[in-house]
């Protein structure tokens, strides 16, 4: 398949992308979370080669993006607390999961009976389903597993001769996906995956706002939402998390070859190996989270790099997102020095 190359600063580029869209074809796109891979949400057999583009699991449900958060409730049935987070954090990198409306066909949910609606914040996204005219249903614009993709390149790297067409845009400020809520009750948020709208803010207009247990630990049942089951966002080297101080880390590296590290910049030792790279200040997390799936991608053009050594990240804000992601990668292999980090 030739994929076209496309260009989001140009408007018939992007009238284009929109064509092929309605037309039941894949094309990936940029939003301000990482770039999604969409297909026209209506349209269960469009929606299928999404899955067979990616190598995604079927039984992994997708996201309902929509332009205008008005739009919601024409594919699922909305309430009184997804009003308030709507009116807060939308447009933002935030889903919200509902029960479905019978126009979103099972391919887009994995069976279920309930659907993730997301308003991405970017301009060219929303200029996209308008230009379509259809809600777009999209995952992550990568090969399943590996790292999601917050430039173009990482898109045409992983995509290309896959789907007919990446639309080309700026890297993606977020750097990971939308955080994913699911609304139990009227008075109830669970955080299914975390992301730039964090815990905190939740809670500044709900009371109740617990985290999923799969947020922070294997979950071996069936996912509600993108990122709960699966490994996700590894490189090709083994992902290993460390929980130590920056000497008790360095000790532990003395008798290791062929690593990389991800670190901070107040790791100042750790930061004169050779393969060592900082994610940002150790309290950044905005920063950090727009860096790590760049960077997780850049080791696996280093040849010699077997095995990551990521420090531990903090839990709190974005940092639950990143952490989550760290994770994913390492497949929850986290090895414990005796200490901690700082």
């Amino acid at each position: 398949m030739k994929t076209e190359i496309l260009n989001d600063r140009n408007p018939e580029d992007i009238k284009r992308a929109a064509a092929l869209l309605a037309d039941g074809k894949l094309v990936a796109f940029p939003t301000e979370t990482v770039y999604g891979l969409g297909a026209n949400a209506l349209d269960g057999e469009a929606v299928k080669r999404i899955f067979i583009a990616k190598g995604r699991p079927q039984d992994n449900p997708l996201i309902v993006h929509i332009s205008n958060v008005d739009d919601a409730k024409k594919y699922a049935y909305t309430g009184k607390l997804f009003k308030k987070i709507s009116e807060k954090f939308m447009p933002g990198p935030i889903t919200v999961i509902m029960p479905k409306q019978k126009n979103i066909p099972d391919e887009v949910t994995a069976g279920l009976d309930s659907v993730g609606i997301r308003v991405p914040l970017s301009k060219t996204a929303r200029k996209l389903i308008d230009c379509a005219g259809i809600p777009i249903a999209a995952p992550s614009a990568n090969l399943s597993g590996k790292p999601s993709p917050t430039k173009a390149t990482h898109v045409i790297d992983d995509l290309n001769g896959k789907v007919e067409a990446i639309l080309c845009g700026d890297d993606c400020l977020v750097g990971v996906e939308s955080t994913v809520v699911k609304i139990t009750d009227e008075n109830s948020i669970v955080i299914c995956r975390p992301g730039g709208i964090t815990y905190e803010m939740l809670k500044s207009i709900c009371d109740n706002v617990t985290v999923d247990p799969a947020v922070l630990s294997k979950f071996d049942g069936k996912p509600v939402s993108p990122g709960m089951k699966y490994r996700h966002y590894a490189p090709n080297a083994e992902v290993n998390i460390v929980i130590g101080s920056e000497n008790k880390i360095i000790e532990f590296l003395s008798d290791k070859l062929d690593f990389g590290i991800i670190c901070y910049d107040e790791d100042k030792k750790l930061l004169t190996y050779k393969n060592s790279f900082s994610l940002g200040k150790h309290e950044n997390s905005y920063e950090q989270a727009a860096k790590l799936f760049d960077l997780l991608r850049h080791f696996d053009c280093i040849k010699d790099v077997k095995k990551i050594y990521a420090r531990i990240p903090e839990k709190q804000g974005v940092g639950l997102a990143v952490y989550n992601r760290l994770l994913k990668a390492a497949g929850f292999n986290v090895i414990d020095l005796g200490q901690n980090c700082f």
